[in-house]
Formats: C-alpha cells, sequence, structure tokens
C-alpha cells in the first residue's frame, strides 16, 4: 500500500465551541487529498492543510457532475477511544456510486487507512459533549479540463471533517414531513441508489418548498406511478404497520443506508418482523385511519435515528404516535448510538477504533 505523507498546518484553528456546533458548519485543520491519472491509476496519497482547492474553470464536474460522495463519524467514547461505526459499508457503497458514475474504483485498504490517518492527525476535533461527532466526508471529483459528455481521465479524491452535533434542530424529538407531489428524485436505472451530488440537487426545490410551509423534511414518491413511498430527502424511512416494520425495498432509486441495514439488522435480532416491501401512499393513509400505523421513523448517518411526528399529503395533516417518540425508534436510536459511543455492546463487531 502506498504511504501516506503528512504536512502539518503552521498555525491551527481555533476551535469551536463544541456545545453549541449545529451540523456541517466547522472544518478541521487538515485534508486528504488522492490523485487519479488515468494509466497510472490513484497515487500521491497525502494529508495537508485545510484549504481551497485550485481549479481549472472547465473541469468536468462543473459542468456535468461528474462526482461522489460519503458520510460517516468519528466518535469519541468515555474511556477516550475514537471509534468508527461500520466504514467498510460506507467505503464499499461509495465504490458501487463509481462504479455507477463510472470513476475509477478505489483500493479499500487505502481508503481506510486514509480515513484513520486524518482521523488520528486532527483528534483534538473529534468533540466530548453528548450527541456530538466528527463528521467525515469523502468525495471524488472529476478534474479533466473539458467540455464534452464522458468519463474524465482525472480524478481528486478527498476526505474532510467537521465536528458536529445533531442534523435536525429537532435532535430525538419527532419531525414533521411535507409527502412531495410535484417533483421527483430518482428513476429506476438512474442514479437514485449512488450518493452524487445531482440526487440532492434535484431535491432542494421540494426542499424549500417544504422549509416555507414549516416542514422539516419532504418524502418522496416513486417517479413513474407517483404512488410508491421511496425516502426521506436525507433519510430511508420506516412504518410500524401491525406489529411489523415496512420499509421500501432496494430496486435502484434508493440510497441504500448504512443505517438503514444496522436498523434492520438489530429489529430482527429482537425478534421484530420487517419487511422489504412496496408500500404505497394510499395504504400509509388508510393505516393512519384505521389506526394500523403506531409509528414512523427515518434513519440516516447525520441524524441516525429521526422519529415522525406527522405527515402532510395534499394538505391533509396525518399524525403519528401522536407527535411523540415510538418505542422502537427510541429503542433503536439508544442501541445504535450506545454502540457508536462505546456505551453498549458491539455484538455485531460494527465499530473499528482509529
Amino acid at each position: 500500500m502506498q504511504s501516506i505523507t503528512v504536512e502539518r498546518v503552521a498555525v491551527p484553528k481555533e476551535k469551536p465551541d463544541f456545545s453549541n456546533l449545529g451540523f456541517g458548519q466547522y472544518f478541521t485543520d487538515h485534508m486528504f487529498l488522492l490523485d487519479y491519472t488515468e494509466g497510472s491509476g490513484w497515487h500521491t496519497p497525502r494529508i495537508v492543510p485545510y484549504g481551497p482547492l485550485t481549479l481549472d474553470p472547465a473541469s468536468m464536474v462543473l459542468h456535468y457532475g461528474q462526482e461522489t460522495f460519503e458520510g460517516l463519524k468519528a466518535y469519541r467514547a468515555d474511556d477516550g477511544r475514537i471509534l468508527l461505526f461500520r466504514p467498510q459499508e460506507n467505503i464499499r457503497r461509495m465504490n458501487r456510486s463509481n462504479r455507477r458514475l463510472q470513476i475509477a474504483e478505489i483500493d479499500e485498504t487505502l481508503f481506510l487507512e486514509a480515513i484513520r490517518a486524518l482521523v488520528r492527525e486532527d483528534i483534538d476535533w473529534v468533540p466530548t459533549h453528548p450527541d456530538t461527532s466528527l463528521y467525515i466526508r469523502p468525495f471524488i471529483i472529476a478534474v479533466d479540463p473539458y467540455l464534452g459528455v464522458r468519463a474524465s481521465h482525472t480524478y481528486r479524491f478527498l476526505i474532510i471533517l467537521s465536528p458536529v452535533g445533531a442534523y435536525y434542530p429537532e435532535g430525538i424529538d419527532p419531525v414533521s414531513i411535507l409527502i412531495e407531489t410535484e417533483d421527483v428524485r430518482a428513476v429506476k436505472g438512474g442514479t437514485g441508489e449512488a450518493k452524487t451530488g445531482g440526487n440532492y440537487a434535484a431535491t432542494i426545490r421540494a426542499q424549500v418548498r417544504a422549509k416555507e410551509k414549516g416542514y422539516t423534511q419532504v418524502l418522496w414518491l416513486d417517479g413513474v406511478h407517483r404512488r410508491y413511498i421511496e425516502e426521506v430527502g436525507t433519510m430511508n424511512v420506516f412504518f410500524s404497520l401491525d406489529g411489523r416494520v415496512v420499509t421500501p425495498p432496494l430496486e435502484g432509486s434508493i440510497l441504500p443506508g448504512v443505517t438503514r441495514d444496522s436498523a434492520i439488522r438489530l429489529l430482527t435480532s429482537w425478534g421484530v418482523p420487517v419487511d422489504q416491501r412496496a408500500i404505497s401512499i394510499d395504504e400509509l393513509v388508510e393505516a393512519a385511519d384505521a389506526g394500523r400505523l403506531s409509528e414512523s421513523f427515518g434513519t440516516g448517518t447525520a441524524a441516525v435515528i429521526s422519529p415522525i411526528g406527522s405527515f402532510d399529503y395534499n394538505g391533509r395533516i396525518i399524525p403519528v404516535s401522536g407527535g411523540r417518540i415510538g418505542p422502537l425508534a427510541r429503542r433503536l436510536y439508544d442501541e445504535l448510538t450506545g454502540i457508536q459511543w462505546g456505551k453498549r455492546e458491539d455484538s455485531f463487531g460494527w465499530t473499528l477504533e482509529i
């Protein structure tokens, strides 16, 4: 494996107030860089001071959006250990995204060591306050200076770090969701299952409309029938119906979330039946009317578990669990965060110490 060189910052930044971080607003002293050249592969891994990039104005990422990214976290345990949560899954998912976007894949061993080396370099930035963590953002951009639609011959892979608090202002309190009926996020055969910026750019208009109406996020319906539930803007979504948990299947149009998979594994281990199947908005409304919808929640790296207190479907409010966090969402949140922060037994072997 190629060795990673380190150029340390001359004057470290002043750290923010770790008790009031918000999400994605502050960045650490260093970043990781790796270059790709066709014929030579990925080369020159290095950690350098965090700072602006120099890009040719014709860089293909700026014109055709060829890029992928990931998101995971490092957690500081009470005993001082720094833990990653299932980083290999994020690495594999990024390479799956790379295949879909026709970007060169990265050696998994080098990828993981890059994460570990960068977090070790900026270890003082891993916050200690409750419910805080160090968010890790790997991403790849196409950097060929070329105006034409094709795969780039050169890429740059970067990792940056950001100390963060809760993703949603509500924290673990239930959020309100607007069901989107005009725009669509993705269709099967498109890039919906890849983690690429274009998927998120396509959601911004609906998110703005939702925010103007006082909602935290939007729930997306499928792009063909406009009936079947897919995912929330930044989360996979789950429903508790008649004692069973239902979540939309992975069929190419939604992101295969690492937290989604973790929640399914935990629920199954607790004896809770989980169905990965299509669920229509009509079924959801009928279940709510009949009192069969006991709770709903989203899963994602940023929020971990986010209980849903209500949906708005064409102006009709659908309350869930009396607007309170349900027992499954609470249990999942406590178990997952307990494992992530090293407070509970990791019987699945999900955590990796830096």
